[in-house]
């Protein structure tokens, strides 16, 4: 399955029958930028320590808080396998250690979705609303994206994994058409929801590296919420790759000159390097078809 989008919005092709799928990781992205209208509103600060420990938001957003990930758990890995039900957020903290910082804050880099539970619970706090309405109502809805939900039972997946409890996904699971997802990054890295400044932010890399193995990076960064670097080509992209159990699912968005795409694919039974290699063979294309 794959959608793309050019030139600030205008559909590559006709959008095909609405089909919702697991968002998995590309979630990150719709909740920093969530978190950033809170900072552009005045109600959070990016670099003033957050309630749960001595980072920051910004910190959060860009990994480098310090926080383990559950991903490290053999017992989590485990209990995913045998379609248990998910433990209860403060049982997984607990499990993990997760008060115990591996790295000072700032001064080392390390994936963790527990930074972005962190994230939900203060989106929560200060709006006063649950996670989906706050998502819905302060960046979702602005975009016009409106197909979009999150998952709160193991059925929500329908057939892609029945017996998943999609509360093992802490940060929360969100479901929607693949349209919306591209149309969700594009309008934001357009300008539509966050003032230029903010949206600089977002896109201040930390450098990852250099090429990885198996996948199509040249170069790999990570922003506030959004994984971006340069492919083959010297095309330079920005977005989000994210998996669970039986499928993977990347949403990119990409400029050349004055012309713009945003493609997202979505692959059941594939890896993260299947799904962004198809991405960029789209974004070449409908980069391509506007020359």
């Amino acid at each position: 399955m794959m959608s793309c989008t050019v030139n600030n919005g205008q559909p590559l092709a006709p959008a095909p029958e609405p089909v919702s799928v697991p968002w998995w990781s590309f979630g990150k992205t719709v909740l920093a930028a969530t978190a950033l209208t809170l900072v552009r509103d005045g109600l959070v600060a990016l670099d003033e320590p957050v309630a749960q420990g001595p980072f920051t938001l910004r910190q959060l957003l860009r990994h480098e808080a310090g926080l383990a990930d559950y991903g490290e758990l053999a017992q989590y890995h485990a209990a995913v396998a045998r379609h248990e039900t998910a433990w209860p957020a403060e049982e997984m903290l607990q499990r993990l250690d997760a008060a115990r910082l591996r790295y000072a804050p700032g001064s080392g880099w390390g994936y963790s979705n527990v930074g972005y539970l962190y994230i939900a619970q203060l989106i929560e706090r200060v709006t006063g609303l649950g996670l989906e309405e706050a998502l819905i109502q302060r960046a979702l809805a602005p975009l016009d994206v409106v197909q979009v939900r999150l998952a709160k039972v193991p059925g929500d997946l329908q057939g892609l994994a029945p017996a998943y409890d999609p509360a093992w996904v802490y940060h929360g699971l969100l479901l929607g058409p693949l349209q919306q997802a591209v149309t969700f990054l594009d309008r934001l890295l357009s300008g539509h929801l966050l003032p230029d400044q903010l949206l600089t932010e977002m896109q201040a890399l930390r450098q990852l590296g250099g090429p990885i193995p198996g996948r199509p990076w040249v170069s790999a960064g990570y922003g506030l919420g959004v994984m971006s670097g340069a492919v083959a080509g010297g095309l330079h992209l920005c977005g989000h790759t994210g998996g669970g159990p039986g499928s993977v699912v990347a949403v990119y968005r990409a400029t050349d000159g004055e012309h713009s795409a945003s493609c997202g694919a979505f692959l059941q039974g594939g890896v993260d390097g299947d799904v962004e290699a198809t991405v960029v063979r789209d974004l070449r294309l409908a980069l391509g078809s506007l020359q």
